[in-house]
């Protein structure tokens, strides 16, 4: 039963204890959290409280925070990087929203699973799967492959992050609440010109039927608070269709989903006959490994991908020497 709920979390902060649930609501939405996080933190503490189900929110603590973390290593055998969300989501919620923040949680078992190496396509690989996709979905795996963008990172992109005349684009607040400067292919330059064209296109009906609003941060919606109509903040692979904020309610045109990239990328593997497990995130992989496999140096790979530790893009000087390249195999020895 526990462990059916660490993986389908009900809203028990929001049933059980709905006081504590507004003060949730209004702890993580004054910052201007990111949707994403607000449900990645929710989730997490719905999970803690579940598991912690025979107590009150406020009779929780340290003791508890570590029994919850080591159940999740023990008998859920979470990733390192899972484990560390779940912490930093009880962390929140114990400084913020209980007013009560944690001190020495004490030692608890540490996820030691090994980290993966990334999967990564060959530039045969990649030219076999892009003849495999085709419009806005084909366009956008391009990007990312030529940019190094994250999924996340390239549906948020508005107008206004592209550079067209320094060649770049400017990915802000990605993770790590950093912007960095990604570059525009030119193999690609005219077609993203082109989508600006269409997104105005689009903008300016929306503007003539009553809406051409964009989601706009809360602080930046505060400062400008006509920006939201303005053409330069419309996001640059804008939903094909209108729908209702989840916050604020009004209706407007959001971005792209991620999913529907997803969807197109495994589709297309299976076409192009590869058998490696290909997501999103392997063009984001491609481009690093290509890069250092061309001469270029590990600290600006490391910039590109905004990593805030070079030991994080390392992994990637693995998978360039995996295989044995440049080995002999004894086997072709006998």
């Amino acid at each position: 039963m526990i462990d059916e709920a660490v993986d389908n979390p009900a809203n028990h902060l929001g049933k059980d204890f709905p006081d504590i649930y507004r003060r949730f609501l209004v702890a993580i939405r004054i910052p201007d959290y990111a949707i994403n996080t607000e449900k990645s933190y929710l989730g997490w503490i719905n999970r803690f409280l579940y598991f912690h189900q025979n107590f009150h929110p406020e009779q929780l603590s340290e003791p508890e925070v570590a029994a919850f973390l080591e159940h999740l290593v023990i008998k859920r055998q979470v990733a390192g990087a899972t484990q560390a969300q779940a912490l930093n989501a009880l962390v929140f919620f114990f400084a913020q929203v209980l007013e009560k923040p944690l001190g020495k949680i004490g030692s608890f078992k540490k996820s030691t699973r090994p980290k993966k190496l990334p999967t990564v396509l060959s530039p045969d690989e990649i030219t076999r799967l892009f003849s495999e996709l085709s419009g806005l979905q084909g366009f956008m795996a391009r990007l990312m492959y030529g940019s190094g963008m994250r999924v996340i990172e390239c549906v948020r992109l508005r107008i206004l992050d592209l550079d067209f005349s320094y060649k770049q684009i400017i990915v802000r607040d990605a993770k790590g609440k950093k912007d960095r400067g990604v570059p525009i292919p030119d193999k690609l330059a005219n077609d993203l010109q082109n989508q600006v064209l269409r997104v105005k296109s689009l903008h300016d009906e929306g503007l003539k039927a009553g809406f051409g609003s964009v989601f706009m941060p809360t602080a930046l919606a505060r400062k400008y608070p006509n920006a939201e109509k303005e053409l330069r903040w419309q996001y640059l692979f804008p939903s094909s269709r209108l729908a209702q904020d989840p916050r604020s309610g009004v209706i407007r045109r959001h971005h792209i989903h991620q999913s529907a990239i997803q969807r197109s990328i495994k589709k297309a593997t299976t076409q192009a006959g590869i058998l490696k497990r290909v997501t999103s995130h392997t063009m984001r992989h491609s481009f690093a490994t290509h890069l250092l496999e061309s001469g270029v140096d590990i600290r600006t790979v490391q910039a590109l991908l905004g990593h805030a530790d070079v030991s994080t893009t390392m992994i990637y000087t693995h998978v360039v020497g995996r295989g044995g390249q440049g080995v002999k195999s004894p086997l072709d020895i006998l």
